[in-house]
This record gives C-alpha cells, sequence and structure tokens, in this order.
C-alpha cells in the first residue's frame, strides 16, 4: 500500500478583535503617515520560521499533536534565549552604516527590555493559540474559549517555573554577594568597632569595678591598623581615664602587705587599682610612642594635655609633665597653644596638686631654655607671668610658730603639774591620746594635697629661684656681644625679634616678680638693664647701635622703673641713666618698626606717674615731645601731648615754653641756647626755646590733636598757683590706645570743592585777553619744561627700583636667616643622635 499523503492545512487567521476594543490614537495615525517609507520592513519578514510555527498537519493523533507542538515549543524558546544576547534596534532609533557594497548595516545593542519580552510573551500565546488550533474541521466557539483558557493556565505555570532558581543561578548569587561583602567589609567593619568602643566605654563609666578588666580590650583596639580607630579608641580612653581616675594618688602594696591575709572587699580594692594603674600607664606609654608619629601628633598632644589638666595629682605625672614642656616650643600653632593651656591651668589650679606639680613644671621649662640656648618661642615662658606667690607667707606664719610655741609650753606645764599629782594610769593614757592624734594628723597630711605651711613656703621660694634663674640666664644671654649686628639687622628687616625671643617675655616676668628679687641682687640687675638699654653707647659718645630692638630697650628702662617702684625703700639708685636713655631713644623710634604700646607704657611710668621732676629735664622731655608729634601718627603723638600737657601742669616754670619770645637769664639755667642735638636732657638748655610745635598740630587733620594741642597753647596764660588742680586723668596708654581704635574708623573731613558755579559772582571772574596769554605762553622755557620733568620722573623711577630692590634685600635676608637655622637645628639633631 503506498503511503498516504499528507494534507498541509493552510494557517488559520488570527482570533478576530471588535473594531471598538481598537483604540489608535492621533499620534499614532501622524507617525505613519509621515513615516511611510519606514514601512518596507515587511518585506525583510523571515517566511521559512513563520510557516514553521504555522504550518500545520492534517490526520495526526491529538497525542502526536501536542508532542510536536511541545517540541516546537522548546526550538522556539532556545531561539528566543538567543535572540535575548543582542536587541535590534530599530532603524528609526538609530543611525545605519554603509559598508563599502553599499548595504546598510544597523548596529546592535546587548540586553532586552521588558516592553520586547512583553511583546514577545504575547506573539508567543499567540502562536500557541493558533496551532493548537488544529484539525481538519474548525473549532466551534466553545471550544475555542476552552482552548484559550488552557493555554493561558500553562502561560501562568511557565511564568512560575521561570521565577524559581535554579542550583547554578543560586552558587552565581552567592558569589556575587560574597564579593559585595567583601567590599563593604571595611565600612562595616570600622561601624562595628566604633559601637564596640562606645559599648565598653559606656560600660566602664557606669561600673568601674566590675568592668575594669575591658581597659585592655579598649587597649587593643588603639593597635588597629585603622587610624581613625586608633584615634577613636585614643579618645575613648581618655574619656574613660578622666571619669574613673580617683581623686587620690595610688600606692601599690609592698610583698610584705600582699603576704598579708586581707578581707574580700580589700582584696576586690587592690585588684582594681593594680588593673588601673597597669592600664594607665600603658596608654601613657602609647600616646608617647605615637606622639613621635606625625599621623597622631595632634591626638596625642592633646591627650596628654587633657589628662595634666584633669588629673595632674595621679601617678606618672611627672612622664606627662616631661612630654609636654618638650612640646610647649612647637612650630606648630596648634600643639604650642595646647601645651602652653595645660601649663597655665597648673599653675592657677593648685588645688589639684599641691603645689608639686608647678614646681615641677618650672624646672622643666628652665632645663628646656637652657637645653636650647634660650632659642624658643616666647610663649613657653609667658605661662610663667600666670604664677602667683604669697608675700605675707612668712611674717604670718612667723606669728603662728610663736603661738604654737606658747601653746607647747603651757601645755608641757600643765602636763609636769598632772604627772606630780596624777597617777601613772593617766600618764600612760595621755601619752596614748598624743602619739594617736599624732598618727592621724600624718595620715591626714599624706592623703590630703594641701600642704603645710612650712612645705608651701619651701616649694614657692624653690620656684621663685628657679623662675629667676632662667629670667637671668636669658638677660646673660642677651648681653653676649657674639651676636653678630649683620644678623641682628637682617632679622629686624624681616619683622621678628631679633635674636633674643625670649627677651621680651623676660622683662615682662621680671617686671611682674620685681618685689620677690632679693635686695642683694638688685645691683646687678640695675647694671644689666642699664647696659641692654644701651646707655653705655651714649655715655661713652660713640655711636654704634645696641643689639637690641628699641622697643626692647624700651621696656628695660620700664623695668628699671618697676623695679625702683617696688623696692623705694631699700634702694637707692639713681635713675638719671635711665631718662637719659628715654630721651635718645625718642629720637630712634620708627612707627611701622617699633611697637607703640611700649613707648606709651614708657611715658607713663617713667613722665607721667613721676611724683617730681628736674625743671631742665622736664622742660628737655616736652620741647622733644613735641617734635617728636610732628614725625609719626596720631596714636603716638597724643601720647605725647598727653605727657606734655601733664608735664606742663605739674612744673609751673616751663610753661615760659609757650611765650612767644624765647626764655632767657634765670628760666634758661646754665645753657642759654637751646641745643637740640644734646644727648643729655640737663643739658639741652630746652627752657630757652619756644613750642611753635603746637601752632602746627592745632591744624592738624585728626580733631583730638588738634583741640589738645590749642588747650596746652591756652595753658600759658593758666595761674601758677593752680598747678595741682587741674591734672589731667588720661594716662598716655589709655590716649594711645583709644586714638589707635578711632584711627581704624576716622576718616579726614575736609570742605569739599564746590562745583556749582552759578553762585559764584561776576566781579570774581577776572578775563584775560588773548594778547597776555600769548605773552605768557612766550615767557615758558619749553626745554626746561622738558628737562624738569624728565629729572622729576627719573626720580620717582628710582624711588620705585629702589623699593623693589629693597623688597628683594629684605626677601633674600630672610632666606639666608632661615637656612642657618635649618642648618643649626640639623647640626644639633645630629649631635643628639650621635
Amino acid at each position: 500500500m503506498g503511503k498516504k499523503k499528507k494534507v498541509i492545512l493552510p494557517p488559520e487567521l488570527p482570533q478576530e478583535v471588535a473594531d471598538d476594543e481598537v483604540e489608535v490614537s492621533d499620534e499614532d495615525v501622524d507617525f505613519v503617515r509621515e513615516n511611510l517609507k519606514y514601512a518596507k520592513f515587511l518585506t525583510k519578514l523571515d517566511t521559512n520560521s513563520i510557516n514553521r510555527h504555522v504550518t500545520r498537519v492534517a490526520d495526526h493523533k491529538e497525542d502526536e499533536l501536542e508532542a510536536l507542538y511541545e517540541k516546537r515549543n522548546r526550538k522556539a524558546a532556545l531561539l528566543k534565549s538567543k535572540e535575548e544576547d543582542e536587541r535590534y534596534v530599530d532603524p528609526v532609533d538609530a543611525l545605519p552604516i554603509k559598508t563599502l557594497d553599499g548595504e546598510l548595516q544597523y548596529r546592535t545593542a546587548k540586553g532586552s527590555k521588558s516592553g520586547d519580552i512583553t511583546n514577545e510573551n504575547k506573539s508567543a500565546s499567540w502562536i500557541k493559540d493558533s496551532e493548537k488550533d488544529t484539525g481538519v474541521v474548525k473549532l466551534t466557539k466553545a471550544e475555542r474559549r476552552l482552548k484559550m483558557k488552557k493555554s493561558r493556565k500553562e502561560a501562568k505555570k511557565l511564568a512560575e517555573e521561570e521565577t524559581k532558581v535554579d542550583p547554578a543561578e543560586e552558587k552565581l548569587h552567592s558569589e556575587v554577594l560574597a564579593k559585595v561583602e567583601e567590599d563593604l567589609s571595611a565600612e562595616e567593619l570600622f561601624a562595628k568597632k566604633k559601637i564596640r568602643l562606645a559599648e565598653v566605654g559606656m560600660a566602664l563609666i557606669e561600673n568601674p569595678e566590675s568592668n575594669i578588666k575591658s581597659l585592655k580590650e579598649l587597649l587593643q583596639i588603639c593597635d588597629d591598623d585603622d587610624h581613625n580607630i586608633v584615634k577613636l579608641g585614643l579618645m575613648s580612653l581618655l574619656a574613660v581615664f578622666k571619669d574613673i581616675i580617683p581623686g587620690y594618688r595610688i600606692r601599690l602594696p609592698t610583698e610584705k602587705e600582699l603576704e598579708m591575709t586581707v578581707s574580700k572587699a580589700v582584696q576586690q580594692t587592690r585588684s582594681y587599682e593594680s588593673t588601673l594603674l597597669h592600664s594607665y600607664k600603658a596608654y601613657l606609654q602609647k600616646l608617647i610612642t605615637l606622639d613621635k608619629q606625625p599621623t597622631f601628633h595632634h591626638v596625642a598632644v592633646r591627650c596628654m594635655c587633657s589628662l595634666l589638666d584633669a588629673v595632674p595629682h595621679f601617678n606618672f605625672r611627672e612622664s606627662l609633665l616631661a612630654n609636654v614642656v618638650k612640646n610647649i616650643s612647637s612650630s606648630d600653632d596648634v600643639v604650642r597653644k595646647l601645651c602652653c593651656e595645660a601649663i597655665t591651668s597648673l599653675f592657677i589650679n593648685e588645688g589639684k596638686h599641691g603645689g608639686q606639680a608647678t614646681l615641677e613644671a618650672v624646672r622643666l621649662i628652665a632645663a628646656h631654655v637652657k637645653f636650647h640656648d634660650c632659642q624658643l618661642h616666647p610663649d613657653s615662658i609667658d605661662v610663667f607671668l600666670s604664677l602667683t606667690f604669697d608675700e605675707d607667707l612668712g611674717k604670718s606664719e612667723s606669728k603662728e610658730e610663736k603661738v604654737k610655741h606658747k601653746k607647747k609650753r603651757r601645755w608641757q606645764n600643765q602636763e609636769g603639774s598632772n604627772q606630780v599629782q596624777g597617777s601613772d594610769r593617766k600618764k600612760a593614757r595621755q601619752e596614748l591620746m598624743v602619739k594617736t592624734r599624732e598618727e592621724v594628723n600624718a595620715d591626714f597630711k599624706a592623703v590630703s594635697f594641701v600642704p603645710g605651711s612650712e612645705e608651701r613656703r619651701r616649694m614657692q621660694s624653690e620656684t621663685l629661684s628657679a623662675v629667676f634663674e632662667m629670667y637671668f640666664r636669658i638677660l646673660k644671654h642677651s648681653m653676649d656681644p657674639s651676636v653678630s649686628r649683620s644678623k641682628v639687622n637682617a632679622v629686624a628687616a624681616s619683622g621678628a625679634s631679633g635674636s633674643h625671643p625670649l627677651l621680651a617675655s623676660c622683662l615682662n616676668g621680671l617686671g611682674k616678680f620685681s618685689h620677690l628679687i632679693d635686695l642683694d641682687f638688685m645691683g646687678d640687675l640695675m647694671g644689666c638693664l642699664k647696659k641692654l638699654a644701651g646707655y653705655s653707647d651714649h655715655f661713652d659718645g660713640s655711636s654704634s647701635e645696641s643689639c637690641l630692638s628699641v622697643s626692647e630697650r624700651f621696656q628695660c628702662c620700664l623695668v628699671a622703673f618697676r623695679v625702683m617702684r617696688n623696692n623705694l625703700d631699700a634702694l637707692n639708685v639713681d635713675l638719671q641713666d635711665f631718662f637719659v636713655q628715654l630721651y635718645n631713644l625718642l629720637l630712634e623710634y620708627r612707627p611701622d618698626r617699633d611697637r607703640g604700646e611700649v613707648l606709651a607704657e614708657a611715658l607713663k611710668t617713667m613722665l607721667w606717674e613721676g611724683k617730681q621732676h628736674d625743671v631742665q629735664r622736664a622742660a628737655a622731655f616736652i620741647k622733644r615731645l613735641a617734635t617728636f608729634s610732628l614725625s609719626f601718627g596720631s596714636a603716638e603723638a597724643m601720647a605725647a601731648l598727653v605727657t606734655i600737657k601733664h608735664l606742663l601742669q605739674k612744673n609751673s616754670k616751663c610753661r615760659n615754653l609757650l611765650e612767644n619770645d624765647a626764655g632767657g637769664g634765670s628760666f634758661s639755667g646754665l645753657v642759654v641756647k637751646y641745643q637740640p642735638e644734646a644727648a643729655d636732657p640737663n643739658l639741652s638748655g630746652a627752657l630757652a626755646s619756644v613750642l611753635w610745635e603746637l601752632s602746627l598740630l592745632a591744624k592738624h587733620y585728626n580733631p583730638s590733636i588738634s583741640s589738645t594741642a590749642t588747650s596746652i597753647s591756652s595753658m600759658a596764660s593758666m595761674d601758677p598757683a593752680q598747678n595741682q588742680v587741674y591734672l589731667s586723668t588720661t594716662s598716655p596708654l589709655q590716649a594711645f590706645k583709644d586714638l589707635s581704635i578711632e584711627r581704624e574708623l576716622f576718616k579726614p573731613t575736609g570742605k569739599p570743592v564746590s562745583l556749582n558755579r552759578k553762585r559764584m559772582r561776576g566781579k570774581d571772574f577776572v578775563i584775560i585777553s588773548p594778547d597776555e596769554v600769548q605773552k605768557v605762553e612766550n615767557t615758558i622755557d619749553e626745554e626746561e619744561v622738558k628737562c624738569r620733568l624728565e629729572e622729576h620722573f627719573m626720580v620717582l623711577r628710582d624711588i620705585a627700583e629702589n623699593e623693589r630692590l629693597r623688597g628683594e634685600l629684605n626677601h633674600t635676608l630672610s632666606s639666608i636667616k632661615l637656612y642657618k637655622e635649618y642648618k643649626r637645628q640639623k647640626k644639633q639633631r645630629d649631635t643628639s643622635n650621635t
């Protein structure tokens, strides 16, 4: 029998859709009309694949047809997975590439969109529906509905199976998660460590006795590789130690005490104190080690300064002090400020440590200054200005000792009488009470931080001795002639305080504690100050300049006057030499270079506060200060005018300087003619001169100075008998400060030039004829004008060039100074390393 031929049926049409359900927007219609040429893509459809999906074979059984459909579905799924690797870009959305043959090729992009997937799913479901509608006879409407429901159920099952994760996919997912965890492990670990630090710290603060062993965990965290964790750990330990350290110094038990049997509470206290002390020691060692590393330098210094400020009474104070003093002159402003504030707090709050830490700090700073040859930052010894000493301690102590001796003798007499009258039993009881009282007092002194009067007097005397020893060393170093003048000039040009950076702070300290200096050293101190002030140069008639700046020499004169004033009853020193030096220093003062407040303070201390002055000397200072007022700024001029007014009010004979005619005869003294070049004010003959400077100062642009000069000029008519009535209360220093503030806000006011020509009257105008104008032009020599203009502009150009060269010279000198300082420090480091 021959084989039966297969009858290939034509594909069925897609399911009919009602016209009402089809929604076409106006935008779609417009788009199709504008892009009709893109409809040619229908010619490029793959008809073979379409036929393969829609071809149906007749006379096949239902099972065979379902198997065929499943086989076709599997092939379609494989093709779909291959097509998902690449997504073809529609020609509308991408520009094509033209090959050499003239064919257009469109680019492809990886991946697929959700919209494409949904479209493909819809088309696949439609293909399944069309493939399942097999048979020779056309299905009825009810059968088609059943088939549609069945196909939808199968589509849901396939979607659920696709959502299930295969073991291979699950393995890949775990590997990706492991990678992500590795990337995020650093941040998570950092957060965990921070949380752990907070937990341990809070537990220690809440109950330190039970959780004291957690300090070891915090110390271990400080050894972490992460620098941020180390810094957080150091700051956490700082907060914990500041909170749990007791208010007494811990003494570990000796071997003999450890062998003794004690109660459980005592044993727990010993264990707690021992663990705390060992952990604190390890923490300090870690801070000292990290202080040498630049990364942790700031954190380590901050922790040490905070501990020294909070617990100066506790153990290992010596190590803390040594490291803080080592950084007290650091080039880093933040570190230096922290150390200076910690030392200042230590000096002020002596109640925390009883004064012993103050003595240790002063000795360490003095040794630090000696080691560095007085080449430190001034802040390193400015902290001594916060020291306080008991001035009446010796007197009160002597009285207390006398009272104690009287009571002791009275008690001994009473005891002797009791011994005669009482029995041996009472005698033994009294001896036991005395012994017990002494032991209690000794224990109380050992525990308390308040030292006895004798101990306090001893510590303060040793502290004062160390302070003055350091001050005298700085003065001796400043008098060393080995410092070359060229180096001093270079340093002064750069704006620094010369080669003696500690001298200004030393002079301030001597001025504050001058009343505590031993009288045996006063003569040597005054001679040293006189030499530093540069008086020997003027006295010998030499023109050599002092190695100190003008401000520092002013300060030397100030210290000499303060020492004299504080020890007025015990000293018999002639201060004429310092008046001579002040008289000559007024000519060397420069506003932009020297400190105006030091000048104003010198005028206040030496001239304004003086009780009596020689007439010749007062007149000389009045004349020089008036000349000085014409040359410098408003603040300095105001300080000088206040001093002039005060001197004129106190010395009525000096008011002859306000007269129009020059003085002479009995008023001029031994010198009949005024000699402004004289170095000694007593030999200047200032009474033979006139204060003509006041007439110029009365026209000063600053109204304060002009009014003051006018008021001084009006003093010529003042009654000499009332010379002490109208003394001014404003000091030169206060006047300088007030005008310095006003100078920042003051703007010279003048009458603006009026541009309103209508107000001018006709008689003010002068009409010049053209002939006269021509005559004036003929008299002008153009060559002479040209030469003068050239000379003028050459001078201006030379001035500008000189300023530029001067700036370069200052820059070069400062660079040379920095290089020498670098070589010196490098040499010191090399010697210290060797």
